[in-house]
């Protein structure tokens, strides 16, 4: 047990590195060999423990930016709760990695981590997709799969390869090379719309925190500020006039349709560059205590025009449920519970919107880690994807982590994306996983740069969850499996024992054949 513990911790590492800041993406089959050699041929609920340990190591630094303003509790609580369905995943694996389904472990294996995903995508309260093997993938061969049956097809892909290590033997470690290998021979697709030229503007903030919305006039500001300059730059011939501004979540804090000021300031400022602006504000209402996250279309002399309410707002953090039981623990582990008063109202469509010449798939902040809501605003006629964010509460490696999901939806649908936020990382994305311009962290910047429109969908746009559904369903039918033949094994084994007990009881020896 002590081996397999020491395994266990060596799992979660693997996997830690493989994800950004460090990026070690070779690491992912590694770390997914490694629980596997943990938890082969344990008891169910060494197995379980085993499979927290790896999660425990894993999710504890990775989620660790959220502890940056809010305290040690409500981080520890997340990546412990994160690290139970490592725990189940485990226990699944202990169970289903019988003997006499050696020859299908490595498929076992991938199917398995699949459906803990998929579970964990989820439930509770909508889910947290964070840590998904795929999201590790952002600089790996095995990223273009994303266009196959995103997602789901590339962690299958990463942990097929890490259950080809798990067997030892140097054909499967050829061909687990050969998994992460081939996709680069797969093709991508690469829109082929009209272009338009995008430009984003990262104003910064005056301090990091979650305290940002005190200093809501001085980040719109900052943003105004930012587009004027560029504005002067395309009069002077030294930037090339934008088609749209894309501005970040949260760069008006102050709801612009009913403060003059806020009004005011953005109207300047489209009027400046003369382009649409898709400006991330938050809204009052609609009722008493709520709010709602907003990407609004500003149009310059025509003010704001379409707009898109964020449809999965974050529990516990933009709103909560079951306020009457958890807001007294709120209280009791955070000092940031009095940023709890609001809940913010989730929007019902998809975020589509007619944005100068093109039309903008609008995802705010952690909507990128869900597959449906990506995909929503692809199926929907969305150009371009754009992902508006506000890092101020966080810290690099989490805008790190973000904008490798960005990488991922962009081969997954084929779009040429960007990510805004207000203090980085800010960048543009091209439809093969490229980043470009990406901003440095903390600093005011402004970038423009021509993306290409696309209007066709990839196999993934086209097949969304079902995938997922058919992987996950295999993975279930394989438990089962391992259920009839370990039901077959002990009833042999029974078998066997009775016979031995009672030739010795008569007096005649074992049979050979026996």
């Amino acid at each position: 047990m002590l081996v397999a513990a020491g395994l266990a911790v060596l799992s979660g590492l693997a996997l830690l590195f493989a994800f950004p800041p460090l990026g070690w993406w070779w690491l992912a089959p590694v770390g997914v060999a490694l629980l596997a050699f943990a938890v082969k041929g344990r008891r169910l609920r060494a197995g379980f423990g085993l499979g927290m340990i790896t999660g425990i190591v894993f999710f504890g630094p990775l989620l660790s930016w959220t502890n940056l303003h809010t305290g040690y509790v409500p981080w520890l609580l997340l990546a412990l709760f994160q690290a139970t369905y490592y725990a189940l995943l485990g226990m699944a694996l202990s169970w289903a990695l019988v003997e006499s389904l050696r020859k299908w472990w490595p498929l076992i294996v991938a199917l398995l981590w699949v459906a803990e995903e998929a579970l964990r995508d989820r439930a509770p309260f909508g889910g947290f997709p964070w840590g998904r093997l795929a999201f590790s993938q952002g600089g790996s061969p095995v990223l273009d799969f994303a266009a196959y049956g995103g997602a789901p097809l590339v962690t299958f892909l990463v942990a097929v390869a890490g259950g080809l290590l798990f067997m030892l033997r140097w054909p499967y470690l050829v061909g687990a090379i050969g998994v992460m290998a081939v996709g680069l021979v797969v093709p991508v697709q690469t829109p082929g719309g009209a272009p338009v030229t995008v430009a984003i503007v990262q104003g910064n903030v005056p301090r990091m925190g979650l305290d940002f919305n005190e200093q809501r006039k001085a980040v719109l500001d900052n943003h105004v500020r930012n587009t004027v300059d560029l504005a002067g730059q395309v009069r002077r011939g030294e930037v090339k006039q934008p088609d749209l501004v894309v501005w970040p979540e949260n760069a008006s804090d102050i709801d612009p349709l009913v403060n003059a000021d806020a009004r005011a300031a953005i109207d300047a400022a489209a009027q400046a560059i003369n382009a649409p602006i898709l400006v991330g504000a938050v809204l009052r209402g609609p009722g008493e205590n709520e709010s709602r996250n907003a990407g609004i279309v500003w149009e310059p002399g025509n003010g704001p025009q379409e707009m898109y309410l964020k449809r999965h707002p974050v529990p516990f953090a933009e709103y909560m449920p079951m306020r009457s039981l958890i807001m007294p623990i709120a209280r009791a582990i955070t000092n940031q519970a009095k940023l709890l008063r609001t809940d913010f109202v989730a929007g019902t469509e998809p975020g589509v919107l007619a944005v100068g010449p093109t039309r903008v798939g609008d995802v705010i902040c952690f909507e990128v880690a869900y597959d449906e809501v990506v995909r929503d605003v692809v199926t929907n006629g969305a150009e371009l994807i754009a992902v508006q964010t506000n890092n101020a509460t966080f810290n690099e490696a989490e805008a790190a982590q973000q904008l490798a999901m960005v990488r991922l939806r962009a081969v997954e649908h084929g779009r040429d994306s960007l990510m805004a936020s207000t203090v980085g990382i800010s960048a543009f994305v091209t439809s093969d996983g490229h980043v470009h311009d990406a901003s440095q962290f903390n600093t005011p910047d402004v970038m423009v740069r021509e993306l290409r429109t696309g209007d066709s969908t990839t196999l993934a746009t086209r097949l969304g969850k079902w995938p997922e559904v058919a992987l996950t369903l295999c993975a279930v039918l394989f438990l089962v499996l391992a259920a009839v033949r370990r039901r077959a094994s002990l009833l042999l084994g029974d078998g066997i024992e009775r016979g031995r007990l009672s030739r010795r009881g008569s007096g005649v020896g074992d049979h050979p054949d026996l």
